[in-house]
């Protein structure tokens, strides 16, 4: 399953690139985008564990950008 989310406060392309990199390590996701531009994020994961992916995405976005919100 691929989805968009639409991010709030994100400051900056560097924090992006880092949430990116955590959010494609989880187990289960094939695809991460994190875009600064356009603010959203981009994710394809298992269909059948999504909403515990997306769980996990949550906690690791907040890990490294603690201000920035993932609009579900």
């Amino acid at each position: 399953m691929k989805k968009v989310f639409k991010l709030q406060d994100l400051d900056c392309a560097n924090c992006a690139a880092k949430m990116e990199r955590a959010v494609a390590k989880i187990d289960g996701v094939t695809f991460a985008n994190v875009s600064f531009m356009s603010q959203k994020l981009t994710i394809e994961a298992d269909d059948a564990k999504f909403d515990d992916i997306m769980k996990e995405v949550v906690k690791t976005c907040k890990k490294v950008e603690p201000d920035c919100i993932i609009i579900l």
